[in-house]
């Protein structure tokens, strides 16, 4: 009788991966990566990158970076024979161009955060398609978003299939 229940509990050892198997593959997918990634996506960030504003702004972003490193590289170079009232004088500048560098920097960042999330939401039911798709044809049983998921190997992403077939749909239109 124990040899048999031995038998019997193996077998079922064996088929657990079949039956998991059958359920579906496990992907994940990071969909802004996979939409920011396409052809339309590197498109509307240059025309983003091209704007009057946005160059303007790089510029005064390049600027103040440089006076910044210059006023470092100075004040590591004569620290030693500042006097108090000097080295706070220069620490006020530093924080100041600082908070300048910092704010311009948001700017650059809140034009690029538009244009991409405008373009989330333009894409969305593209992707949706797309992801529909690749469950489909992949037979993918549990798709997570990869931003959930503390560690995945990199044969579990999907992204890239994502962004191909999403230039694929943009070159057909």
């Amino acid at each position: 009788m124990s040899k048999v229940l031995k038998v019997l509990v193996t077998c079922l050892l064996f088929s657990l991966p079949a039956a998991a198997m059958a359920q579906g593959k496990i992907a994940v997918v990071n969909l802004q990566e996979a939409i920011l990634q396409t052809d339309l996506a590197q498109k509307r960030l240059q025309d983003v990158y091209n704007q009057e504003d946005f160059k303007a702004d790089k510029a005064e972003f390049d600027k103040l970076k440089k006076e910044l490193d210059d006023l470092v590289k100075s004040y590591q170079k004569d620290a030693a024979v500042m006097s108090q009232e000097q080295q706070t004088s220069v620490r006020q500048k530093l924080a100041s161009k600082q908070s300048d560098l910092e704010h311009v920097a948001g700017k650059l960042k809140q034009a690029e955060a538009a244009a991409a999330q405008s373009l989330l939401q333009e894409m969305s039911a593209k992707v949706q398609e797309v992801l529909r798709d690749l469950i489909a044809t992949e037979g993918i049983g549990l798709l997570l978003r990869q931003e959930a998921v503390i560690h995945s190997d990199a044969g579990y992403s999907i992204t890239a299939k994502v962004t191909d077939k999403l230039n694929q749909i943009s070159a057909k239109e």
